[in-house]
């Protein structure tokens, strides 16, 4: 035996291996333990959760936006509609790495121009991260193709087949429908976000704005199988959202292309009423915009121009334009002399061309500086004689003028159915005293009684107006929409009017003596308007009027010829009209910004509207225009040196024949008040 045989000790080395065998089995057996725990945990006892993250994982539920409502006139054209078109957006929220990394690679498969990338950045900013934000729209198909093969390299980027707000008309009846934009995240903190999943515009301005919730739609969803690169595999469930419903607006798409072409080259608005139901037959401001520029997102250089622009075409002149009134106030204080028995429909004024008050040596002036003559209530509102309203509207005093008037609405808005809409101003003893701290001075309440001074209206107003003298003291709140259609079942509901208290006279007559004096302005020569409507199938009761932009020195006898002023100097154009005069079925109220003349240059536009409307076509063209297509107004051109002025008393109106003149008729005095 050797000496290492003598040393081993098999028992202590049998135990030891039992013991190390024991260790490892329970090693072994801990180790299985946890196993089949964390597999009875994995599998047992949590797997209703990764179950549902396995399924997220291979399964994407996305929002469908649903299908906006359109827009209709009221004989059917579209005004608003969707068009179908592929969509690139990108989540930012979801990129890998840099933005600005993802767009450049992004631009090797798509074209990306520096406008659309800024006005995606700047959507960006304006945005939840979360949210989808839109880089192009309108891909081409091989813009598609090259994107989908290269899917996998670009995290939170999608491209998406989907509806566009396409506006067919472009920019007629802009102001009116409006457009649709992206949303802002204050827009999104003031709407229910539920309601707009899966959308990235909202209406802006115009019906697109105020009729937002009808037109929007409530989306659905969509769960869609993907793959591990997020490539979608197929469609395991849809819910189709309920799509927006149809507008059908009063508006008259032949009849506004009228009214916008007839305006010709002056800025300004028209405005054409049913004041049987007051339904807004056509709403016109000059110059327009083009809604597609924000459909499609509009950049912030071509904005900043629009907003720069001294003519301002974002600006809708139908319901935000404030003008003097001018001549075509003078019906309706003629409606409150008789009202008030200041003056009755006999009574006569002696117009020598100025006046002056009581103790003053300040002359107010006729726009005809060799005077009228002697004129009744029709003579005057014919002739549109100064001195005869200056007289009414002293005897009157400003305290019963305002309280008259305000009965029509003047100095408030309409409250049509679209969003900032102003109210102009009715100028009262309080209102000055509140905003200029000052009294009310005599002079001033001349000046409201030709509808100059303090005085304000909007084109809206003018036309409300001129609808409630058509209804004789009756008349409905001013709106666009007619109805609103389901557009599954294409069922309508339609708009009830919504009447107005009336204005109740003491003397129901009154109403047609004012009417008939209307009537004088366009049926009898000498009225301002007789040129323009003298062949009219229909009968026109109607106003010229021209809003003073600069004022005359008190030296000055003789007004210089509007043909010879600088454009921004020349009056504005005014003029209102209903017809037919015994049964009204249209009321108009327009503005020709600096056009000088009332009845030459407002006149057309309103006669041609009416055409159009009443007859179906234009009869009327103005002298000089072709047949065919309505010819736009178009501003005289100044006077050659030497050569005489067309009107050599500098007159506001057309068409005038004076009377010859006679003595003042006794009691023509008037009181100052």
């Amino acid at each position: 035996m050797s000496r290492h045989d003598k040393i081993k000790d098999l028992y202590r080395e049998k135990q030891t291996f039992g013991a190390r065998t024991l260790v490892a089995a329970l090693a072994c057996l801990a180790m299985a333990a946890l196993l089949l725990f964390r597999l009875f945990n994995l599998q047992v006892l949590q797997q209703d959760y990764y179950a549902t993250r396995a399924d997220q994982n291979r399964m994407r539920l996305s929002a469908v936006a649903p299908v906006r409502g359109l827009i209709y006139d009221r004989n059917g054209a579209v005004l608003a509609q969707n068009t179908p078109a592929f969509v690139l957006e990108i989540v930012p929220e979801q990129i890998t790495g840099k933005l600005d990394d993802t767009l450049k690679r992004l631009s090797k498969l798509v074209h990306l121009d520096d406008t659309e990338i800024a006005r995606f950045k700047d959507r960006v900013r304006k945005s939840p991260r979360y949210r989808g934000v839109p880089l192009r729209t309108n891909l081409s198909l091989e813009e598609v193709a090259r994107f989908e093969v290269n899917r996998y390299d670009f995290d939170g980027v999608d491209v998406t087949a989907g509806l566009t707000r396409s506006y067919p008309l472009a920019g007629t009846a802009a102001h009116v429908v409006g457009y649709v934009g992206g949303i802002t995240e204050d827009e999104y903190k003031g709407v229910a976000e539920a309601s707009y999943r899966g959308l990235s515009q909202i209406g802006k301005v115009g019906i697109e704005k105020s009729h937002e919730n009808e037109l929007r739609g409530e989306p659905g969803a969509k769960v869609i199988e993907a793959n591990a690169y997020g490539r979608p595999l197929r469609e395991l469930d849809y819910q189709q959202g309920t799509p927006g419903r149809n507008l059908v607006l009063s508006l008259d798409a032949k009849v506004q292309l009228v009214a916008e072409t007839a305006l010709g080259d002056y800025n300004g608005a028209v405005i054409a009423i049913d004041p049987r139901n007051g339904e807004v037959i056509a709403m016109v401001s000059k110059p327009g915009f083009n809604p597609h520029l924000f459909g499609e997102g509009i950049d912030a250089k071509t904005y900043k121009a629009l907003l720069a622009d001294p003519a301002r075409p974002l600006y809708n002149r139908a319901l935000q334009g404030t003008y003097p009134p001018g001549s075509t106030i003078k019906p309706f204080m003629a409606l409150a002399g008789l009202e008030y028995d200041v003056v009755d429909a006999h009574h006569h004024e002696f117009c020598g061309g100025q006046m002056s008050l009581p103790n003053s040596s300040r002359k107010y002036r006729c726009w005809r500086r060799s005077g009228h003559g002697s004129l009744d209530m029709a003579g005057a509102v014919a002739r549109s004689c100064d001195i005869y309203f200056y007289n009414v509207a002293i005897n009157l005093g400003i305290d019963r003028i305002h309280s008259f008037l305000d009965q029509f609405g003047l100095g408030r808005s309409t409250e049509i159915d679209l969003p900032l809409e102003k109210g102009g101003l009715l100028p009262s003893r309080e209102w000055k005293q509140r905003v200029r701290k000052e009294g009310w001075y005599p002079g001033e309440t001349l000046n409201v009684g030709i509808g100059q001074g303090y005085m304000s209206v909007t084109p809206m107003q003018l036309a409300q107006i001129t609808a409630r003298m058509a209804m004789r003291g009756g008349g409905f709140r001013p709106h666009l929409v007619r109805g609103i259609q389901d557009p599954i079942t294409l069922e309508t509901r339609e708009i009830a009017p919504e009447p107005l208290d009336p204005i109740l006279n003491k003397h129901k007559a009154d109403w047609e003596t004012v009417v008939y004096a209307m009537q004088q302005v366009t049926q009898t020569q000498g009225g301002t308007g007789f040129s323009v409507f003298k062949d009219a199938p229909y009968t026109v009761a109607g106003k010229s009027g021209s809003a003073q932009v600069a004022g005359l020195k008190q030296d000055e006898k003789v007004a210089p010829t509007q043909e010879s002023l600088p454009l921004h100097l020349r009056d504005h154009a005014l003029f209102i009209a209903f017809a037919p005069a015994d049964n009204p079925q249209i009321a108009v109220g327009l503005i020709a910004e600096h056009g000088g003349h009332g009845a030459s240059v407002a006149g057309p536009v309103a006669r041609q509207i009416m055409d159009q409307y009443l007859l179906g076509e234009i009869r009327y063209r103005p002298p000089g225009s072709a047949a065919g297509t309505p010819t736009p107004a178009v501003a005289a051109p100044p006077l050659p040196p030497g050569s005489a002025p067309s009107n050599p008393d500098g007159e506001e109106e057309d068409d005038i024949v004076p009377p010859a003149p006679a003595a003042p008729a006794s009691g023509a005095n008037p009181t100052v008040q």
